[in-house]
């Protein structure tokens, strides 16, 4: 495997040519700079690039910049993108142009080094890594909130033991609560859930409801 990495912290970018030389990997080139990367794709023509997301000269978007047009001008080039933190905008323009031969991950993880070899070569071979806590955080961002989303992880309980069926006793023997404590919770998931008593809806169905359709859309 032929690799450039482009990382702008001297530490990291030596100490990552140093660990996957020492796996055998060939890496032909190292730089500090979005341009110096593309030429040296052109002048190397890696199978893989290691990329920063924050480089020179502004430490904004020019490393995911780079790699996008890297990725653009050479389809066949794999790449993994390294990030301190969860950056939504820069993944998703990321992703934008495809899966295939891209991984996204964050700098800590390069730490747990069986974990990021096996991403490297998952990504060189075809694959997709992103980076569990990336793909975490992008869900929570952009995943629209619900009225289900009000409730507490009792309240939860409470009410996914409501959808099997449950009575309020049994409830509170699965939970190990008492049943004026199930109450209090079946109240405030009412309240919640914004299910006012009336005489034509039946709160307890209408909650159950909410819950299963919310329990559909995620599936």
């Amino acid at each position: 495997m032929r690799i450039v990495i482009a990382e702008d912290d001297a530490l990291l970018r030596e100490g990552l040519a140093m660990l996957l030389r020492a796996e055998g990997l060939d890496v032909v080139a190292t730089t500090d700079h979005p341009q110096r990367f593309l030429q040296a794709v052109e002048e190397h023509e890696p199978d893989t690039a290691i990329v920063d997301v924050r480089m020179p000269p502004t430490h904004t978007d020019e490393g995911i910049t780079a790699a996008v047009e890297a990725r653009r001008s050479h389809p066949g080039l794999a790449v993994l993108v390294l990030s301190a933190y969860v950056e939504q905008a820069f993944a998703t323009e990321l992703l934008a142009h495809g899966s295939a031969r891209l991984g996204y991950l964050l700098k800590e993880r390069v730490g747990r080094v069986e974990e990021f070899l096996a991403a490297l070569h998952r990504v060189a071979a075809g694959g997709t890594a992103i980076d569990p806590d990336v793909v975490a955080q992008l869900l929570a961002r952009t995943r629209p909130d619900t009225p289900l989303d009000r409730l507490s992880t009792r309240e939860r309980d409470v009410l996914a033991l409501m959808a099997e069926g449950q009575g309020n006793t049994a409830i509170a023997e699965r939970l190990y609560v008492t049943e004026g404590t199930v109450h209090k919770h079946i109240r405030s998931i009412f309240a919640k859930l914004d299910l006012a008593p009336t005489d034509r809806t039946d709160r307890r169905v209408a909650a159950v409801l909410h819950y299963l359709e919310d329990a559909h859309r995620r599936v």
